[in-house]
This record gives structure tokens, sequence and C-alpha cells, in this order.
């Protein structure tokens, strides 16, 4: 039993967070190499905010809202 659980802590360590460590290690070299899964993410994101947001103002220009004051039966 006890060598199922080294066996779980030699994956985890030696094999699951060896890109992790090599980052560690890069980013002592170069910092912008290091990050730059960070920057991907945030390009990413912009462009999916930038897309969503065009989409939203592509629907706000077609009217099909209904925007009435009395859209709810309980109002």
């Amino acid at each position: 039993m006890k060598d199922f659980f080294y066996a779980i802590e030699d994956l985890f360590v030696n094999v699951l967070f060896a890109p992790f460590d090599a980052l560690a290690k890069l980013e002592l070299e170069n910092w912008f190499a290091a990050n730059i899964v960070s920057w991907l993410f945030i390009l990413i994101g912009f462009v999916a905010f930038l897309y969503w947001m065009k989409q939203l103002k592509a629907y706000n220009d077609a009217n099909d809202d209904d925007k009435s004051i009395t859209s709810h039966s309980y109002l």
C-alpha cells in the first residue's frame, strides 16, 4: 500500500508538475518567455470580449427585444 502512495507522489512530482518546474527555471532567465502563456490567455480573453460586444451590438441594433414596461404579467 505504501508503494501505491509513493507512485502517486512520483507521478505528480516528476511528471505532472515538470512543466511548472521548467517555467520556474525559465522565469529566472527570461521573464517574458516564462509569462507568454499568461499573455496568450489575456489576448484570447480580449478577443472574446470584443466578439461578445460586437454580437450584443448586432442584437441590440436588430430591435428584437421587447422593451415595453409591462413585459411581465405581474407588473
